[in-house]
């Protein structure tokens, strides 16, 4: 049994995000469904809580990034409050991301906080994406605060190369961190990011390796986000190709597993665990889109391969009622797209979306 935890309350003014204008009392709202103008329900949000990383990845981020002011950058208060307004509104599933969701200062305080909703009956999961640098320190916290599984991002097995894809990245720092994950009794998949010339030539590995430690795996395409000082139409490896590959040398099977976000998967005879792929640019997966992005300073967007957004600071911070954000989040779903714009194009002068993965966490 989690214990109980009350919701997080900060200073008028917050040291990370200046001064804050008067709480909204999000969790007084009724409960309600977000259906979207193509009839799907919304129950998944990711939240960045922060667009900072101790990586630097060469297909998520340039090299010399600018990062946000912190006084623009909500504040766990903020962020809770916020979480709250979408639980109430009927989602089930939050995951926290980043940039590098675990750099985030005092951030197990908002894990811990949000632990309330699971013991309520509220949220179905609290689920994180990072880079596995942190986990050493925070997965047994994490653990106590009610996450039970978590994503971890690794492109590769070689120690030289992941420092080379990462530009500062230690392997064995994130090899160690998806150790204490596992001891602190945390599911960990594995997110790894296709690139071709890059790790095209891991793919037996990395299915070995997750297999011998009980790991799921994804593959993912890579996005066309933000402008890189590559061309990132050098590195996509469509993942019918890596498929197509992989059906050459291991027994893949029919799943009706589903996670709740893109991937869809198969499970690998061999080794007994499940195999993902998700597919942005060669099958399309937006039909059963269930979810939404917040990012670290209250924009709401609709769709990750769209730059269309609904600011929630404003509401948030000008005094508004719980109905006036309620009716700002409503307002938002009734935009939300049929689907997105990604398209990988040599011939493009600019990525397909503009701002850089980081801002709204994948």
């Amino acid at each position: 049994m989690l214990k109980r935890v009350e919701p997080i309350t900060e200073p008028t003014t917050d040291p990370i995000a200046g001064p804050q204008a008067a709480p909204v009392q999000a969790n007084t709202m009724p409960a309600s469904t977000m259906v979207d103008p193509f009839g799907r329900t919304v129950s998944y949000l990711r939240l960045s809580v922060t667009d900072r990383c101790d990586f630097r990845c060469t297909y998520c981020m340039s090299e010399d990034m600018t990062f946000l002011p912190k006084k623009e950058v909500l504040s766990l208060e903020e962020l809770d409050r916020l979480s709250t307004a979408f639980i109430a509104k009927g989602v089930r599933k939050l995951r926290i991301t980043g940039g590098e969701p675990l750099v985030r200062r005092d951030i197990l305080k908002l894990f811990t906080s949000l632990g309330r909703h699971l013991e309520a009956g509220a949220l179905d999961e609290l689920t994180l994406t990072t880079n596995g640098s942190q986990l050493t320190r925070h997965a047994a916290a994490l653990y106590a605060a009610g996450v039970r599984r978590i994503n971890v991002s690794l492109d590769t097995l070689d120690a030289g190369k992941f420092r080379k894809l990462t530009r500062n990245g230690n392997l064995d720092q994130v090899m160690a961190g998806i150790d204490a994950a596992l001891q602190a009794g945390l599911a960990v998949k594995i997110n790894t990011v296709a690139l071709r010339g890059i790790n095209d030539v891991e793919v037996d590995d990395l299915i070995r390796w997750c297999g011998d430690l009980g790991l799921d795996l994804t593959f993912i395409e890579v996005m066309p986000m933000g402008e890189m000082e590559a061309d990132r139409a050098d590195y996509y490896l469509p993942l019918s190709v890596v498929r197509g590959d992989i059906q050459k040398r291991w027994t893949l099977e029919e799943s009706d597993h589903r996670s709740g976000g893109p991937a869809r998967y198969m499970r690998i005879a061999e080794t007994g665990r499940r195999l993902g792929f998700i597919t942005p640019l060669t099958n399309n997966f937006c039909e059963g889109c269930n979810r939404v992005r917040l990012t670290c300073t209250g924009q709401l967007y609709m769709c990750l391969g769209q730059q269309d957004m609904a600011d929630l600071r404003r509401p948030l911070r000008d005094g508004s009622n719980a109905e006036t954000l309620s009716a700002a989040i409503d307002e938002a779903i009734s935009r939300k797209p049929k689907g997105h714009d990604f398209v990988m194009d040599k011939r493009r002068q600019a990525p397909a979306v503009p701002r850089h993965m980081n801002v709204t966490g994948g």
